[in-house]
């Protein structure tokens, strides 16, 4: 029930603050269009976040399994978590020197068709953003401490300043100081997700302290579990830095098509997908910690499910309702019905790839409760072995939309002997009930899609040319669409839905 709870607020928040981040996107878009300037702005964007996902990933994922232990030798969390704040810290604030110097051959390598004026601009707005690594350090050990003490509303709720603090500046500012400003923004917005740490850290009763201990075994332990995730992550983040470099051999607005499209692709993983897998990673290292096996695969099984049975119709929903998405969310000012019509296409692509990257998402939690960080590396290692074949093949056909394609085909491929090696190394983990599973909301989202598509545009038709109109269509479809899938999986008797339905009554009667 507590699970439940946990992910039902966690959707909630997320829900809240991606609105906001189609608003920050939407006024992106409007101020800035996509053009040379926004291109620049991404690939010094991409540089940074670079850093600072892996920092955040690598943190919260070997941070609980760390912390569990300590707590369970009643040792004190309180006096770990200082000390790897502060090594971490010493550790970023020389590389945040370091990339100052070597920003002009990181610019080269991820933008190899930047010239003259936009080269210089982007090693200048790398330079202005590389502060918010150090900040991203404070973020990812609060979180991980956070996480570890089952609080997990301050991931989803982070998003409201970070969103907040772009929002201001691109209604009030962006006019004064323009892409600049932007990336000066960029940094604060990061720094502001702290204020909303502070009242959980104060609640478990966390004090910091300044102490420096390179010898402390369970630093040095995380920093062995932190080599194979580092790896992995900045591997699979390399699939979207070679999609932008090789795009910005391309046509002018590749890049912000690409940037986007993905954001758009992501909204499914980063409001339903993650709040389930940052929920369960613990409960998954429990089950492990106590040796319960049979507990640990029935997780990964209802996880597996829950998670078709969302990719897979907004699959369809996104290939459907590709272009009016990008048109109501980003058409206008700047962003014209070219850029319309380049983020369409690479949006359609992207999404061929949203159930293989959420499962990828779901899979990597369950290796790393297993304390098994090797084969997620090796993986992700072969997923941009993969998508650079693939990249060079797609982009001569294709332009844009290959890059697209060609990471949808990578990831999906690499996720599927993911799955078949984790049954190998724990046993079967209810294949033909996933299969089955797969195969019912496939079926309900097919049906769903063709209602979808004759809904909107029927709709459509009677309100063509005003914006909001078609904004209230699109959303009517989407609920009636949504609804239309649930009741078709609930008559095929899908197990999760009856669950949902069971738990959901049990909660009103109380």
């Amino acid at each position: 029930m507590n699970m439940v709870k946990s992910i039902v607020i966690m959707i909630i928040f997320s829900i809240g603050s991606r609105c906001l981040g189609f608003i920050r996107e939407m006024l992106i878009a409007s101020r800035f269009g996509s053009g040379m300037e926004t291109d620049t702005f991404f690939i010094a964007l991409t540089a940074i976040n670079l850093v600072t996902t892996m920092i955040y990933q690598c943190l919260n994922t070997t941070m609980i399994p760390v912390l569990s232990e300590i707590e369970n030798k009643e040792l004190s969390k309180n006096n770990y978590t200082n000390k790897l704040l502060n090594n971490i810290l010493l550790f970023s604030i020389i590389l945040v020197i370091l990339g100052w110097f070597i920003s002009p051959l990181i610019i080269k390598v991820l933008a190899a068709g930047f010239k003259g004026e936009q080269f210089y601009l982007a090693i200048k707005l790398m330079r202005i953003g590389l502060p918010a690594i150090i900040l991203a350090v404070f973020i990812g050990i609060y979180r991980g401490y956070l996480q570890s003490e089952l609080m997990f509303t301050e991931f989803s709720a982070s998003l409201f300043p970070y969103n907040l603090t772009y929002i201001f500046f691109l209604i009030f500012l962006s006019g004064y100081f323009g892409i600049t400003g932007l990336m000066v923004t960029s940094v604060i917005a990061v720094g502001s997700q702290i204020v909303i740490q502070l009242p959980g850290l104060k609640k478990v009763g966390y004090q910091y302290r300044f102490i420096l201990d390179f010898k402390d075994k369970y630093i040095k332990k995380l920093l062995l579990l932190s080599i194979p995730v580092i790896i992995s992550v900045a591997v699979n983040d390399l699939n979207m830095v070679i999609d932008k470099s090789l795009a910005s051999t391309l046509i002018e607005g590749s890049i912000s098509a690409l940037n986007y499209s993905s954001r758009l692709n992501s909204l499914v993983l980063t409001v339903f997908i993650t709040a389930i897998a940052t929920v369960l990673f613990p409960m998954l290292t429990s089950e492990v910690t106590t040796k319960n096996h049979e507990g640990f695969k029935r997780l990964i099984s209802n996880g597996v499910n829950v998670i078709l049975l969302i990719t897979i119709p907004a699959t369809i929903g996104i290939i459907v309702l590709a272009q009016p998405i990008v048109k109501i969310a980003f058409e206008r000012g700047a962003f014209d019905p070219v850029a319309t019509k380049m983020t369409s296409a690479a949006l359609l692509f992207y999404s061929l790839g949203l159930v293989g990257m959420a499962l990828r998402m779901f899979l990597e939690r369950a290796y790393y409760s297993l304390q098994d960080m090797k084969t997620p590396m090796i993986n992700g290692i072969i997923t941009v072995g993969l998508n650079i074949t693939l990249n060079f093949i797609l982009i001569r056909y294709m332009e844009h939309r290959g890059l697209a394609l060609a990471t949808s085909i990578a990831i999906t491929i690499t996720t599927v002997f993911l799955f078949y090696r984790l049954t190998r190394k724990i046993g079967s983990i209810g294949g033909l009930n996933i299969v089955k599973c797969g195969i019912k909301s496939l079926g309900a989202s097919l049906v769903m899609g063709i209602f979808v598509y004759l809904l909107y545009n029927f709709l459509n038709a009677k309100v063509l040319g005003n914006t909001l109109f078609e904004l209230l269509v699109l959303l009517i479809t989407v609920a009636v669409g949504a609804g239309v899938y649930f009741v078709i999986v609930y008559l095929l008797k899908v197990d999760e839905i009856s669950w949902f339905i069971k738990l959901f009554k049990k909660k009103l009667y109380r």
